[in-house]
């Protein structure tokens, strides 16, 4: 079991909105991927906080992971996300991934995959 599994989201989720708005973007913005990665709604993401879930536990209970965070490809803290083998690090790998195309400013288009 990797670090992933036990780490806290509702430890993790301040950072996210956090380096977003420091870069212009908004705590709605990583709601909003957030619910495209994993279907969770604002009161499912307060929710999963509330209850102190671990990232191997709010991926498990996700209503709908998205089958196209396959088209996300990249580098985070030096790994290829797509090449992660580990799947609780590579969802965690690619929210990360999400995050950081946000607060780079990239439009919610190209995040969010659509065609």
């Amino acid at each position: 079991m990797s670090k992933f599994h036990t780490m806290k989201f509702g430890k993790v989720y301040p950072m996210y909105v956090q380096k977003a708005e420091r870069k212009g973007r908004t705590k709605a913005e990583v709601d909003a991927v957030i619910e495209w990665l994993t279907g969770f709604d604002l009161a499912g993401i307060e929710r999963q906080i509330s209850d102190d879930n671990d990232f191997a536990t709010f991926f498990a209970q996700a209503p709908a992971f998205n089958p196209n965070a396959e088209l996300i490809k990249g580098v985070v803290c030096g790994v290829r996300v797509e090449n992660i083998t580990e799947p609780v690090e590579q969802k965690v790998r690619f929210l990360d991934k999400l995050v950081d195309e946000l607060a780079k400013g990239k439009a919610m288009g190209k995040i969010l995959r659509e065609p």
